[in-house]
């Protein structure tokens, strides 16, 4: 396994698994990308078995270059955060 897995990879790791033609994957994929970020507008989603996710709010604070420690403005965003339910992380406790 790669250690970041693009999109590309999953719509392959579908194609395959599934039968599907590349292109169906494909919108198969951006379709549920699609959903899922849809969903995460308006502030969080529930997965079962699979995880939470929710928006928060980062304020606006100083960040600094480690190269130059030249110190700039980070501005105030939003992101995304994931909590992954129990039963991911027991299965992926399996694998190892």
């Amino acid at each position: 396994m790669p250690d970041n897995l693009k999109k590309l990879d999953i719509i392959k790791d579908l194609s395959i698994k599934v039968g599907y033609s590349s292109s169906y994957s494909k919108k198969l994929v951006n379709d549920l990308i699609d959903i899922i970020s849809e969903n995460i507008k308006y502030g969080h989603l529930n997965l079962k078995n699979v995880g939470s996710f929710k928006i928060i709010s980062k304020k606006e604070r100083i960040g600094r270059n480690p190269k130059t420690k030249k110190e700039y403005v980070v501005s105030q965003r939003k992101s995304v955060s994931f909590k992954p339910s129990k039963s991911l992380l027991l299965r992926i406790n399996k694998f190892i």
